[in-house]
Formats: C-alpha cells, sequence, structure tokens
C-alpha cells in the first residue's frame, strides 16, 4: 500500500518536473530581444538567474522521481500537476519584476499572474518599462493563453495528456491524436501572430508594439506598450485588425482546426459562436444609440467605441480605445455582464464562458416547450459544438449550473472585499468581473498604489477565473487528502 502511495507521488513530482523546465526554459525567451536593444543587457541576470534555479529543480524532480508514464493518475491528480505548475509559473515569473523594476513581491506576482492569466491588469508603467519586460509580459500571455499543458503535450500519451489538457480550463475535444492536435494549435497561433504582426506594421504600428499587440490580442490578454491602450493610435485599421484578432482569441482550439480545414458550415452551426455574434449584434447598437452616441458626438463614433469596447469586454482581452470614468451607468453595467458571461468555451478567453450561459438559455426554452407537451413526452436535447451535434443531459445542465452558482459566490465575496476598501459598488463590481473574468479593463481600482489586499483579491480572482474554479478546489481537496493520510 505505501509503495502504490509512493508511486504515485512519483508520477505527480515527474511531470511537474517536466512543466517545471518548460517555464524556465520560457523564462529565457525574453532574452531574444536584446540583439535589438543592447542597452538593456544589464536586465540579462533577472531573467537567467530564476530560469535556472527552475530548469535545475525540475530536472532533479525528473531525474528523482523517473516513472512509468502510461500510468493513469486517480481523479485529482491531474488538477494538482496544473494548480502546482501554474504556482511555480508564477512565483518564478514574478523573480524578474522584483529584481529589476523594483516591485514588492505582491505587485511582482499581481503582473506574473495577470500575464500567465492573460488578464492584462496592471500595476506598471508601461511608458517607462524596458523592451525586455514588455517582450516579457507578451510571451507570458502567449503561453498563458494556449496553456503552459499544451506545449509539453508530446510528452504524454493521449489519454493522460487530454485529462491535463481538460484540467486548464479546456472543455473542448480536439484530434484523436492529441499529439498532432497541439502541435497544429501552436502552428495556428503563431501563424495568426505573424499575421497579425505584419497587418499593425502595414496600419503604421511600429514593430516592437505589432508583436506585443499582436500576441496580446490573440491571446486575448490585453497587456499594451502603451498607457492609454489601443487608444493611443486612434487608428481605425490598427482597431479593425484587433478586433479580429480578439474574436480569433476568443473561439476554441477545436474550431480553429475547422478554420483551417476550410469547414465553414460546420462553424456557422457552432451554437455558441451563434450566441456569440447575437450579443454582439445586440448590445453594440444598444450601447451605441442609449449611451454613447451623445458621449461621443455622433452615431459613427459612438459605434466605433462600441463595438471595440464590447468585443474586448466579451472576449475577456481588456484593450481599450476609451477611459470609462464618464460612461453611463447603464453601458457600464453591460460592460459587467459581458466580463461575466466571457468568451468561447476551450479558448483563451475567460469568463463563466459562452457555452455555459447558451446552454443555461437553451435549457430555459426546453423547460417552457415541455410544459406545453404530452406529460410522457421524451425528446432528447442536443447542441452544435466544433465536434459535432453533442446531446445534453441533466448531469450536463447540473453541472453548469453548478459553475455558474460557484462564479457568483466568488464574483460577491471579492466585489465585498473591495467595498470594505469604500470603493464605489459600480467601480468594484467593475474591477473584480475583470479580474475573475481574465479581462483587464480597469476603472482605476488596479494601481501600483492600490492596497496588498485588494491586489490578492483580485489575484485570486484571476486564478480562479483562468483555471476555471473547480480544478483548483480538487487540487486543494486531492493535496490535503493525500497530506492527513500519508
Amino acid at each position: 500500500m505505501e509503495l502504490k502511495k509512493i508511486e504515485k507521488w512519483n508520477i505527480l513530482l515527474y511531470y511537474i518536473g517536466i512543466l517545471t523546465v518548460i517555464i524556465g526554459v520560457i523564462l529565457l525567451l525574453p532574452l531574444s530581444v536584446l540583439p535589438f536593444y543592447r542597452n538593456e543587457i544589464n536586465f540579462t541576470f533577472s531573467f537567467i538567474c530564476p530560469s535556472l534555479v527552475c530548469i535545475i529543480l525540475g530536472l532533479i524532480l525528473v531525474r528523482v522521481f523517473k516513472c512509468d508514464t502510461n500510468k493513469k493518475l486517480s481523479v485529482g491528480e491531474d488538477a494538482v500537476i496544473v494548480v502546482v505548475a501554474w504556482i511555480l509559473a508564477t512565483v518564478f515569473s514574478a523573480i524578474p519584476f522584483m529584481i529589476s523594476q523594483d516591485l514588492s513581491f505582491t505587485q511582482a506576482y499581481f503582473e506574473a499572474v495577470s500575464g500567465w492569466t492573460t488578464t492584462g491588469l496592471s500595476v506598471m508603467d508601461v511608458e517607462s518599462t524596458p523592451h525586455i519586460f514588455l517582450i516579457y509580459r507578451s510571451i507570458m500571455q502567449f503561453f498563458g493563453g494556449v496553456g503552459i499543458v499544451l506545449v509539453m503535450i508530446s510528452a504524454l500519451s493521449s489519454t493522460f495528456g487530454m485529462r491535463l489538457y481538460n484540467s486548464e480550463g479546456h472543455s473542448d475535444r480536439i484530434l484523436p491524436n492529441l499529439i498532432k492536435s497541439s502541435r497544429m494549435i501552436l502552428s495556428i497561433y503563431l501563424g495568426y501572430v505573424i499575421a497579425g504582426t505584419i497587418l499593425y506594421v502595414i496600419a503604421g504600428m511600429p514593430i516592437f508594439d505589432a508583436i506585443n499587440h499582436s500576441i496580446a490580442a490573440l491571446s486575448t490578454g490585453g497587456f499594451s506598450t502603451k498607457l492609454e491602450s489601443i487608444g493611443f493610435y486612434n487608428n481605425v485599421y490598427i482597431e479593425l485588425i484587433t478586433i479580429i484578432l480578439m474574436i480569433l482569441g476568443t473561439i476554441s482550439f477545436a474550431t480553429h482546426l475547422l478554420l483551417v480545414k476550410r469547414k465553414f458550415k460546420e462553424i456557422l452551426k457552432i451554437g455558441e459562436i451563434r450566441f456569440m455574434f447575437l450579443i454582439l449584434g445586440i448590445t453594440i447598437p444598444l450601447i451605441t444609440f442609449v449611451s454613447l452616441k451623445d458621449l461621443y458626438g455622433g452615431v459613427y463614433k459612438g459605434a466605433r467605441v462600441a463595438l471595440f469596447e464590447i468585443v474586448s469586454a466579451l472576449s475577456t482581452t481588456g484593450f481599450s480605445t476609451v477611459v470609462y470614468n464618464n460612461w453611463p451607468s447603464f453601458a457600464i453595467f453591460i460592460m459587467i455582464i459581458l466580463m461575466i458571461m466571457g468568451g468561447g468555451a476551450g479558448s483563451t478567453s475567460g469568463g463563466i464562458k459562452l457555452y455555459r450561459v447558451y446552454l443555461m438559455m437553451k435549457q430555459l426554452g426546453w423547460s417552457i416547450k415541455l410544459r406545453f407537451l404530452p406529460e410522457h413526452f421524451v425528446k432528447k436535447h442536443y447542441v452544435y459544438k466544433a465536434e459535432g451535434k453533442v446531446f445534453i443531459n441533466k448531469d450536463d445542465v447540473i453541472d453548469i449550473y453548478n459553475y455558474i452558482c460557484a462564479y457568483i459566490v466568488i464574483f460577491v465575496l471579492g466585489v465585498s472585499t473591495m467595498l470594505v476598501y469604500k470603493y464605489p459598488l459600480h467601480e468594484a463590481m467593475f474591477e473584480f468581473a475583470s479580474a475573475l473574468g481574465t479581462v483587464g479593463l480597469s476603472v482605476g481600482i488596479t494601481s501600483p498604489t492600490a492596497p496588498s489586499l485588494i491586489l490578492w483579491t483580485e489575484i485570486i480572482g484571476m486564478l480562479f477565473g483562468r483555471l476555471e474554479i473547480w480544478v483548483i478546489f480538487i487540487a486543494i481537496f486531492k493535496i490535503t487528502k493525500k497530506a492527513i493520510t500519508k
């Protein structure tokens, strides 16, 4: 019995070791900009030091706890691996900020968590931040968006790899060959980044800014190289390119595979995508005519602002072209709702996810119809996803209601914490909806001078939002159980 327990710990530590090595390698990637910005070579140590510690620690774990990788994990152990890997990634990623940017641990960890969770909230002055740290933040968002697990998936068996993939917050089903799928997804995303960068440059954006914004838009991260975000450029073409990238970022990985195969009819059948465009089709003209037309002096400017900000909120990207201090309450309320709903399931976006909201609305419709049907009438309900027609049972609906309930409870707790510091209710709701939904839009609460408890409240919200709540709870339960029964 004891031997079996030791073997289980071996499997956990072995895969945590692999992920730790990958994290260490990622920490070295920002050094690639040094040939172009040689005056920033003094920051090299800030990245090499934590990277070497990470790689050495990972190699030790892999060497000492090497095991049979074909053995399956028990329920919850996949969640432990993912959560521990994310904690290690964010902790080690905070170190460069502490060494060279004079940030406290809370501020540095906030910045790292915001990057890895693709949130985009920041406590840094980007106008004075060195290029190496700006690209570093974008790199975190890229790998945080596609997921650490997807990067290492080729080292795993397909069955085990899929369990880890799902534990990282992806509910979609990609190709049966998971290794091939993971490589294809990474290739697709790199292709999008390159195409986005080229289009940005053509539209007039400097190449360094173009690379960063292309990564941030696609990962629905929102880190910008400018204090005014996309609004700095005041360029309609740059805004349209960003909107396209944000929408690409908010559709599932499985849908991207269909897109590459040019299966457009299958894509148009997907209920979640139809629901997304329905929401955009309703909210954009609604906010334009009710709130922004008069604020920005006409329908064109109001619609332009509404289109960009609503796509940014719904996709949970966090880019902006305006500030929200003068926005009417109605527009702020709609933005909060959109941030809570979030983007597509199985994508880089956050929030409750459109699929869950869509299925909840479908279930409401099915329940109403059922009341007008014969008592013993039986009908199988289904929705269209990227993998095709999927039949829905009661357990699926219960799971979604449970998740939404847990999400709302965390949202209320986070907002309540902010209210203790006497922030206005609408500002507290907006800011924590942004953190929990991994959006990145802000009304000014998040700043270098924000109280530590506020930053930690947002940190917890960002982690819960990115890893989809249950994964963290399951990991805590599993670790506690193992510690008690040891």
